[in-house]
């Protein structure tokens, strides 16, 4: 995901439960959209490519044809239509209100009560994404940025109206809220968000509590803020002049170039001290803006009567913490495959010393363009496995209007898909011919459609995946597309260089998003243990890490013990990191009972019909019950260990290529 960069989590709607979830997301409705953008993109190779600058704003003019670009008229053709439906979501928002102290009264108001809330909900996804997208489009849209304000500062001030909703709800006994379900099918679609307010009560305060906390909901948001503006906004980095005599400023996107491009490892030494050093050189302001993120998360834990800042962060979706502590101790204890990969690209590349600013220079001289429209058809062909009906959705899809492809002036960096409920997914791309954007096309329809059949196939209420398998279409979809240009290629180099986007899927998405989560889950234990939060503390943690999980395959440099202060993922959404492992973890099994020949014909239908009922499940179910349904339990040790297998092949067949060309 490259995305994974950060903007929606599932647009607000839980449904019904509105009120738990929106006191504690809804707040700021516009993170919800906000991380499902961030979901939608495609994680970055290694520490030295985590998280470019999401809002940095292209200065590129180029001239895109209408078929390659969004057409938001599905949406609203005009800006008179758009306020017209915020007006209607203002009047229903007031009507809100009026249910107060009668929901629980009977089942008919409560499920009148329950209608008007799901209207209000399907309008927030057209009412705040047409000015959010208008504005990804050109950052400079004064209009869209006005109306963007607009509906932020509404949504806060109906998250403390209503804050009185799901204590409401959970004064009706539980037994009884069954009855009614079972009464009134009108409820029925409701059910599984209603069970879920039950299951959390012990975690949800009376309503004077809910609307005390929801005015600093915004509040809550401030290390988020200020770490964007230091990182964005004020940061200032240090002038590189190359052996060239080419002198550049070493930005997130220079930086980022260089260590992908320029063959010289002195320069990429150089690039990578300069870039770092400005992180160094304000480690004690990124020291405590994370430590007041750390504390803020306690306190969150505390107040909602948790063990732990883990368990609050997990059990919103009933995820174990065994199965986050599973996955770290697994990925730890089974890096030789990591650092197999380390000392091969050492040898490879022929360098004597193998370093961090080593790792995203590309194995062999391969420059291959591949068009938009070619590689279009590289990923709709690759995905013929996954059946006529997916192939005809896919075809939908990659039609014009849905898929805003080329960097344009404005236009936001990066790539996702957010669905527009009612509507359909829309993509944004920055596509720029490279084999790494063909598999960004990939990653991105595979999130396209997984929203797609979610919606087609679950009530509004429970149409929303979590995050926690929201990875797992895009990255087996990757999967998919990698198959289908090794089958189809007869050039070595471009072998190589398709194996060793693979393995960076592998090295980047599962171990080092790995290497965070172990990192998040020891920065937040120094809090709860009431242990000092320094600068120089957070860095040994990182220095720590990076010896167990690379050993001696690579060098150590000490300035990379500040990496922490670059990740936003830290600042802006505490846990969150380690949903691209098990996701990872989750489509390699996928993948593997789906087309591994080894298994019987009917054994591999039976799993695709598995994994296609996944997709169209929604958030109908806890994702872990939704994956043990499918056949995927990430309870148990030997499906994570599975990656780490996989990542061996891998390298056995890079080796093979390179021992071909040698």
């Amino acid at each position: 995901m490259k995305k994974r960069i950060l903007i929606l989590t599932g647009i607000l709607a839980l449904g019904i439960a509105s009120h738990f979830y929106i006191n504690q997301n809804y707040i700021k409705k516009e993170k919800k959209i906000a991380s499902q953008k961030m979901i939608s993109q495609k994680v970055q190779e290694k520490e030295v490519e985590i998280e470019e600058k999401k809002d940095e704003i292209k200065e590129a003019v180029v001239k895109v044809e209408n078929k390659y670009k969004w057409n938001l008229n599905d949406i609203y053709n005009n800006w008179s239509l758009w306020e017209k439906d915020l007006i209607q979501m203002e009047k229903m928002m007031e009507e809100i209100k009026e249910y107060k102290g009668k929901i629980s009264e009977n089942s008919e108001i409560f499920t009148k009560f329950l209608k008007l809330q799901e209207k209000v909900d399907i309008l927030s996804y057209k009412v705040y994404l047409y000015p959010n997208m208008k504005k990804d489009l050109n950052g400079g849209d004064q209009k869209a940025g006005e109306n963007l304000q607009r509906i932020i500062t509404l949504f806060s001030q109906y998250s403390t109206s209503t804050a009185w909703v799901t204590p409401e709800i959970l004064t009706i006994p539980r037994e009884t809220m069954v009855s009614w379900i079972e009464k009134n099918q009108d409820l029925k679609p409701y059910e599984f968000n209603l069970m879920e307010l039950y299951r959390l009560q012990g975690h949800i305060l009376d309503a004077k509590s809910e609307k005390l906390i929801s005015y600093y909901g915004q509040y809550q948001g401030a290390p988020k803020s200020i770490y964007s503006e230091l990182s964005t906004t004020d940061i200032k980095f240090g002038e590189v002049e190359f052996k060239d005599g080419t002198k550049l400023p070493m930005t997130y996107g220079n930086y980022s170039k260089i260590m992908a491009t320029n063959l010289d490892q002195g320069d990429r030494k150089k690039a990578f001290d300069t870039h770092y050093k400005t992180f160094e050189d304000y480690k004690n302001t990124y020291g405590a803006i994370y430590r007041s993120s750390l504390q803020r998360d306690f306190a969150v834990a505390q107040t909602r009567n948790y063990s732990s800042t883990l368990e609050a962060a997990l059990e919103q979706n009933n995820i174990p913490t065994s199965v986050y502590e599973n996955l770290i101790e697994v990925a730890k204890t089974n890096s030789e495959p990591l650092k197999r990969y380390a000392r091969l690209r050492k040898e490879i590349l022929g360098l004597e010393n193998y370093h961090s600013y080593d790792g995203s220079i590309p194995l062999v001289d391969f420059q291959k363009e591949y068009e938009y429209d070619d590689a279009k058809q590289y990923v709709y062909d690759s995905i013929a496995p996954l059946g006529q009906d997916y192939s005809s959705k896919m075809k939908t899809a990659i039609s014009d209007g849905w898929i805003d492809v080329y960097e344009s002036k404005g236009k936001r960096s990066g790539a996702y898909s957010v669905g527009v409920y009612g509507v359909h997914p829309y993509m944004l791309m920055n596509y720029n011919k490279t084999l790494d954007n063909v598999f960004t096309l990939a990653h991105e329809l595979g999130h396209t459609m997984h929203t797609l059949l979610s919606s087609e196939n679950q009530p509004f209420a429970t149409h929303g995946y979590t995050i926690f398998v929201a990875e797992v279409a895009s990255t087996f979809n990757e999967r998919l597309l990698l198959d289908h240009m090794l089958k189809n290629t007869t050039d070595p180099k471009e072998k190589i260089a398709l194996l060793q986007q693979a393995i960076r899927g592998i090295t980047g998405t599962f171990y080092f998003q790995s290497l965070l989560a172990d990192y998040e889950l020891q920065a937040h234990r120094l809090v709860e243990d009431g242990k000092p939060v320094t600068p120089d503390v957070l860095s040994k943690i990182m220095s720590d890490l990076f010896r167990e999980y690379y050993g001696d395959s690579v060098e150590t440099d000490k300035i990379m013990e500040i990496l922490w202060a670059r990740i936003p993922h830290f600042f802006n959404s505490p846990y969150y990191v380690y949903q691209y492992a098990t996701c990872f973890a989750s489509s390699s099994v996928f993948y593997d009972r789906i087309t591994n020949e080894s298994y019987s014909a009917k054994e591999r239908e039976e799993a695709l019909a598995k994994y296609l009922t996944l997709l169209k499940s929604g958030g109908n179910d806890n994702p872990m019950n939704q994956l043990k349904k499918a056949g995927v339990d990430l309870s148990k040790r030997e499906t994570v260990e599975a990656v780490t297998k996989d990542l061996d092949k891998l390298l056995d067949q890079l080796e093979e290529e390179i021992n071909l060309i040698k």
